[in-house]
């Protein structure tokens, strides 16, 4: 094929014309004739014996024409656009200019891969922060490890005080009538940890196990429910146990049954070397997107919009593909957020744009 001449009509778009050539063109016409002819019903004739051009006559002589370009237009579009030497970014917009004696005439318009300038990508620098595990962090570790490896144990002798768990059974009256959803049995709640209303827990605080008692409380102003918001209530209360977690001891022993290590010394030193080479690894995470981020800085590139919108749909697929791992869909989410397909499309704009501009750049750096 003889090399075609593309114009540029706008910033990054080009558009060319090529050819499917008679020959070419009429033989996918009578492929097609072939192929759909015994499904055609013709006065005169029997079912799938109709020639070609009674058939044309009756329906026109571009009957096969649509499928007939179906089929060609993927090869000679690609065979076309591979002798522009464009780089193509979108989907061609086709037309088709004449049907004649020379064949199929048509014309492409595509968007390409825009021109990238870098003013400046040698002796990019940044700062890589410090990276530390103190003593607290080893230790704030370990604890986490002993409260998954903790048990509840039965408070008795003393009344109920901040840490403890209480297990309650309570039901909340306003003006003297119980409210819809203010009412539970046998409820587990942990003393101090401020997941009820403000001024709860602190009046459980000092009771007794079997105590039964009032607790005056006023729901906040911003509370969800409207009939509630603002509104001074009563819960009437029963104390039914009390229990307070315990940590195992953090000792040899410990160690041997949490990890494959025999000492406390041992365990400690594996931990910092985990949690250092965590933190390295998160600082060396954002040297890299400090680095990026400052050739952005320096990277010029009129993106057209098609590559954004493209890149979007991958983190459209990927949020849909998330959502339905989890046993939901797309459609479930925009019902529950309020939110609609074009504020999630808007919401993934930045991201997406920021990480196209990052492979030109990245690209262009290669080349250089």
């Amino acid at each position: 094929m003889a090399s075609i001449k593309a114009k540029e009509i706008e910033k990054n778009k080009y558009e060319f014309e090529f050819l499917i050539e008679k020959e070419a063109f009429d033989a996918e016409v009578n492929k097609v004739y072939r192929k759909n002819v015994s499904k055609m019903n013709v006065p005169g004739f029997r079912k799938g014996k109709a020639p070609k051009h009674v058939i044309e006559k009756l329906y026109g002589s571009a009957v096969f024409y649509d499928e007939a370009l179906d089929n060609l237009l993927p090869e000679a579009y690609e065979a076309a656009l591979a002798s522009t030497k464009l780089d193509a970014v979108s989907r061609p917009e086709l037309d088709v200019l004449a049907i004649d004696d020379k064949g199929v005439k048509l014309k492409a318009a595509v968007w390409t891969k825009p021109a990238v300038e870098i003013s400046e990508y040698k002796g990019l620098s940044v700062e890589k922060e410090a990276v530390e595990v103190s003593d607290e962090d080893i230790m704030k570790d370990i604890d986490a490890t002993r409260e998954r490896n903790s048990r509840m144990l039965t408070v008795e002798g003393r009344p109920a005080q901040n840490g403890d768990e209480a297990v309650i059974d309570f039901e909340g009256f306003l003006d003297g009538v119980a409210f819809e959803g203010g009412k539970g049995e046998k409820y587990p709640l942990g003393l101090g940890s401020g997941s009820f209303i403000p001024g709860f827990e602190e009046q459980i605080v000092g009771k007794n196990v079997g105590d039964e008692f009032d607790i005056d409380v006023t729901f906040p102003e911003d509370y969800g429910a409207e009939n509630l918001a603002g509104k001074a209530v009563v819960f009437k209360i029963k104390l039914h146990e009390l229990k307070v977690k315990e940590l195992p001891e953090l000792d040899d022993e410990f160690v041997k049954d949490v990890s494959e290590f025999n000492t406390v010394d041992e365990y400690k030193a594996d931990i910092k070397a985990k949690l250092t080479e965590r933190r390295e690894k998160a600082a060396e995470n954002k040297v890299e997107t400090a680095l990026v981020d400052a050739l952005l800085a320096n990277t010029e590139a009129d993106i057209p919009a098609c590559m954004i919108d493209q890149e979007v749909d991958g983190y459209i697929r990927d949020y849909e593909y998330r959502l339905s791992s989890q046993g939901g869909s797309l459609e479930m989410y925009f019902q529950y957020t309020g939110m609609t397909m074009e504020q999630l499309r808007e919401n993934f704009k930045a991201d997406a744009e920021k990480q196209v501009k990052t492979r030109l750049a990245l690209a262009k750096v290669a080349k250089l």
